[in-house]
């Protein structure tokens, strides 16, 4: 009896640590609404916007996701161009459903991640290198180079890897400025005034 109970239990534990996007029976998945299938469907062209385009006066991402682009279902991958004017940051956050591999096509870039111990691997990485966010940690991107504009590309292994805003989801959601103040032992005047330089970047 044991030896079954401790079999089911490991057998969890593997499903957990395979967990992602789910399998699918199919070779791809069509929107209910479609009801025309050819090539068209698994083309996106959102990125051609990027070719003619100014650089922008504030870091900007450029998705290929689930949302953009319904191909993508059940297909395990994503993607995203990643545009740093100068002096610009990636703020921390972390995507819960994929780690990111992220391409730098231009520029310098100081990237980083915490993880589950709390220790920070960072690096300073130079245009055609790459650098790896593992799945769930927390991590950045800061383009230092007060002159110089950067661009990177990042995949991502689920088609919604999805974004969770470190400083958003903490200052911006609702929680009490109280339990603010004691979580980061200051007081509610500098909650507040996060709070209020984070309404005026939005």
């Amino acid at each position: 009896m044991e030896f079954l109970f401790a079999l089911v239990v490991a057998f969890a534990c593997f499903q957990v640590a395979l967990s992602g996007d789910p399998n699918i029976l199919s070779d791809f998945i069509v929107p209910t609404n479609l009801t025309i299938v050819n090539g068209t469907f698994f083309t996106y062209t959102g990125m051609r916007a990027l070719l003619n385009s100014s650089e922008p006066s504030t870091f900007k991402v450029t998705k290929a996701s689930l949302a953009e682009f319904p191909a993508l279902d059940g297909q395990s991958v994503s993607f995203a161009v990643l545009q740093y004017p100068a002096d610009s940051i990636n703020p921390p956050h972390t995507h819960p459903r994929s780690a990111e591999l992220l391409f730098l096509l231009s520029g310098t870039l100081e990237v980083g991640f915490v993880d589950t111990t709390n220790k920070l691997f960072s690096k300073v990485i130079q245009t055609g290198d790459m650098f790896v966010f593992p799945k769930g940690l927390v991590h950045y991107q800061y383009n230092s180079d007060a002159k110089n504009y950067a661009v990177a590309v990042s995949a991502f292994g689920s088609s919604s890897a999805g974004t969770v805003s470190v400083p958003t989801s903490v200052f911006t959601t609702g929680i009490y400025e109280g339990v603010l103040a004691k979580s980061f032992n200051t007081d509610v005047k500098t909650i507040e005034k996060i709070k209020a330089g984070l309404s005026q970047k939005s």
